[in-house]
């Protein structure tokens, strides 16, 4: 029973933590309100469920590399996690902006008027960022699935690499998108940045995402530079850093295509091989049995003689 329950617990955090890698960024990039009812409970709900998560992270059996034995003790599960993932999913559970939204509520309003606070707004969307390095839980929880289901076989290996690969270059456009948008944002869209030249910083955050997102593949893909090249330094250091990215992921997915192509005739290679080293025993078994025959008939002819 408790087993399942884990299971059930760990497939809602797969969930959640899919849904918190895509929502995020678009409420910190786009949305304009960010302390609006239905984006206060999401993300109450998603901290509270990563705290519980970080808890429960101490009393969860740990696989050893060899994968021949679980450790079970709670001081050494305790000692193993702090020396590895906990600081990172630590920081990723910190719920940063109602840390200053409680700050906010304490100090006078007319202070949010001043260029100030417009830097601790921005300050604060940066550190709402961090909750980004869930990403690390994630690859863990497809790591620990991908046991669950004992994908021990070349090819189903291989499908469910490319699968997550496929995923994660999904999730890096997505993110390469409102990162596109985000920068522009926190400058208060300069005069030569793309989104005043598009005319769209008081267009629907549907709109500004579209047209980032399509900046982003075209970079990543490195077919373009969208509807403008880069004029600034922050456009062109963007620029790069998305033709990097989406270099980096063409380079690995063509990896996994060919691991895949070669792991479909792997069998049939096998089989080939296991014929060829039957081949030299069967001949010599063969000869063995004419050589045989060779010599019965002259013992025959010898006797009838």
């Amino acid at each position: 029973m408790m087993h399942l329950c884990r299971f059930y617990w760990d497939l809602t955090m797969l969930l959640l933590m899919v849904g918190n890698l895509i929502i995020i960024p678009v409420g910190i990039t786009f949305f304009k309100d960010e302390h609006t009812p239905p984006w206060i409970v999401f993300n109450v709900v998603s901290d509270t469920f990563f705290l519980i998560d970080l808890v429960l992270n101490f009393r969860t059996g740990i696989v050893k590399e060899d994968n021949t034995e679980i450790i079970l003790d709670p001081q050494q599960i305790k000692i193993k996690y702090l020396r590895s993932w906990f600081v990172v999913d630590f920081i990723s559970s910190i719920p940063v902006d109602y840390i200053f939204l409680i700050v906010e509520t304490r100090i006078d309003s007319d202070f949010y008027k001043t260029a100030r606070a417009l830097r601790i707004v921005r300050f604060t969307k940066i550190l709402s960022l961090l909750r980004l390095l869930r990403l690390s839980r994630l690859i863990r929880y497809i790591h620990q699935w991908e046991e669950i289901f004992h994908m021990t076989y070349d090819l189903a290996s291989a499908m469910v690499r490319i699968v997550n690969l496929i995923g994660m270059m999904l999730l890096l456009c997505h993110w390469d998108g409102c990162l596109q948008f985000l920068v522009p944002m926190l400058q208060d869209f300069p005069v030569d940045c793309w989104v005043s030249k598009n005319k769209m910083v008081n267009d629907t955050w549907g709109q500004q995402y579209s047209y980032a997102l399509f900046k982003a593949m075209s970079h990543m893909l490195c077919i373009g530079y969208g509807m403008y090249p880069p004029v600034g330094m922050t456009d062109v250091w963007l620029t790069i850093l998305s033709m990097i990215v989406g270099a980096t992921c063409y380079a690995m997915f063509v990896g996994h295509a060919t691991a895949l192509i070669q792991s479909l005739d792997s069998s049939r290679r096998q089989y080939q091989e296991k014929v060829s080293e039957g081949q030299p025993g069967r001949a010599a078994a063969s000869r063995g049995v004419q050589e045989e025959e060779g010599h019965s008939g002259v013992v025959m002819s010898a006797c009838m003689s």
